[in-house]
Order: structure tokens, then sequence, then C-alpha cells
């Protein structure tokens, strides 16, 4: 009698605890975060086997970390912010990402173009991003001394003040480690070679993952 009375109790359980564990299944399961990363030839792979840039490694580094994230690279070798400001709102409307990674400037250090134009262009597409419901991570860059002391320090500086203007992570130099390294850049001395990616993954990591984590 009291065995048929505990398999009873355990009977009328199983649907009940059934029931609590689909209730909690979705927040137990979350959809992954979905990242856009928005850059020029420095995060599209220019001069290298496909699947050696750092973007491609952040996929590797999201596995270890075991933290679930879907990567969109609509990086485009010579980009400019500009271009990148063009692009970006169709880019947010078809892929509806969670953050954002914005890794433009260069291009338009290169060309000596003016520092309030691509801060212009970057306030935008952090504006766009934000208003979309994305987080937003700014990848800042520098020039070379070559381009003259007041036109490189402007233009490092100009990511710092953005930063802190839009409230939105920096990571302050993605060259950082590589780029007074010749031996690490291919022969045009302005890409990095695959070797190079995992340093760049490193320095845009510590400022990724905070977001990656947050709700």
């Amino acid at each position: 009698m009291l065995e048929c009375i505990r398999r009873l109790r355990h009977t009328l359980w199983l649907p009940l605890f059934a029931a609590l564990c689909l209730g909690m299944a979705p927040s137990a399961y979350s959809a992954p975060k979905k990242v856009l990363v928005v850059g020029d030839s420095l995060s599209a792979e220019y001069g290298l086997a496909a699947g050696t840039g750092w973007v491609a490694l952040l996929g590797d580094k999201l596995k270890q970390a075991k933290l679930e994230a879907d990567i969109v690279n609509a990086s485009v070798s010579g980009e400019t912010t500009s271009g990148g400001r063009t692009r970006l709102p169709a880019l947010l409307k078809k892929h509806q990402p969670d953050i954002v990674i914005i890794e433009l400037g260069a291009n338009d250090g290169l060309r000596g173009l003016p520092v309030a134009a691509a801060e212009s262009n970057l306030r935008a597409m952090v504006e766009q991003s934000h208003g979309a419901g994305a987080k937003v991570l700014l990848v800042g860059m520098r020039m070379p001394p070559n381009y003259g002391r007041d036109y490189a320090d402007k233009f490092f500086a100009m990511f710092g003040a953005l930063s802190r203007e839009v409230k939105a992570p920096l990571a302050p130099f993605m060259l950082d480690g590589v780029a007074d390294k010749t031996e690490l850049f291919q022969p045009d001395r302005l890409h990095p070679l695959a070797k190079a990616h995992p340093i760049i993954l490193g320095n845009i990591w510590p400022h990724l993952q905070p977001l990656l984590k947050s709700k």
C-alpha cells in the first residue's frame, strides 16, 4: 500500500516538474547576441587567408569563453567613415544587431581628411546604432608621425573624446603592440600579417566582452 502511494505521488509530480522546467527554458536559453562589425581592410582580411583575421578569430574566442553570439562582418577594404555612415542604416535594418563594432577612420587619416568630418560621421553611426537598440564599441586608430604631429594627435584624441561624449566604450588603439613592429606587416607596410591578428583581437576583446555579457 505504501509503495503504491509513493508511486502515485511520483506520477502526480511529473507533469508539474515538466511544466516548471518548460517555464524556465526561455530565460535559461536566451537567443545569442548578434554582433555587426563595420570596418575597413583591417577587419576585412585584406591580403590574408580566409578565417585568419581578428573577426574570424573572435568566433573562436567566443566559443572558448562560452559566450553565444552570431558575427556579421560587414567590413569593406578602403572604407571611410563617410562610406560607413552611408551603409549603416541598411545594415542595421537587415541584421538587427545587439552590438555594433565600428572600426573606421584609418582611411580618413591616411587621406588627410579633416578630423572633424570623421568625428561627425562616427558620431552619426553611433547615434544610428543606439537608435536601433544596439550597443556600440568604437575602435580607435593612430596615424604615423610622418602625417604631422598635430594632425596625428588630434586624430587619436578624437576617438577618446567621442567615446566619452556618446557614452560608448572604446578600444583605444587596435594596432597596439603591432604598429611598431615591421615584421608583423605585409609588404605594403599598412596591413598586418595573420600572425598579428591575435594581438589585434587581444586589444579589442577586453572592451567587447562586457557588452557581450550585459543584458
